[in-house]
């Protein structure tokens, strides 16, 4: 695992850690409360813009890191689930990685697949409903 990866991982796990989400509110706090000290000051205010603005910043690229490695180990999880069942087509596989217009055509199978579905499950519904009606 390269560097950023590990630090990325380490940081992660730190900035989604209750204490770290503490700190920032003491951080936050003990802004506001020097308020008075510096006069609402042009200064003042300029710390606390700049540091969450450049907190912000880095934070993104910690973000995204973790989003591509949790969407990459999903993918490789559902890869490997539709390899081992019988039925599953495995040209499903990989399905990321196909275009817009690829990916289209597999929405409308599956639409089309979920409006069979539906007819047959309110054509059961209907037909245990006049079983009941009948036994009554």
């Amino acid at each position: 695992m390269n560097l950023f990866s590990r630090f990325a991982r380490a940081a992660s796990s730190w900035f989604a850690h209750p204490i770290a989400f503490a700190l920032a509110i003491l951080f936050v706090l003990g802004w506001a409360l020097l308020g008075p000290v510096f006069h609402f000051s042009d200064t003042w205010q300029l710390v606390i813009n700049t540091s969450t603005t450049i907190l912000t910043f880095l934070m993104v690229f910690l973000v995204q890191n973790a989003q591509n490695r949790d969407a990459r180990a999903m993918q490789l999880k559902l890869d490997e689930l539709l390899r081992a069942a019988t039925d599953a087509r495995n040209e499903m596989i990989d399905l990321e990685d196909l275009t817009e217009e690829q990916l289209q055509v597999y929405c409308k199978e599956f639409h089309e697949m979920q409006q069979r579905y539906q007819k047959a499950l309110e054509a059961r519904r209907a037909g245990s409903e006049e079983d009941k009606g009948a036994r009554q």
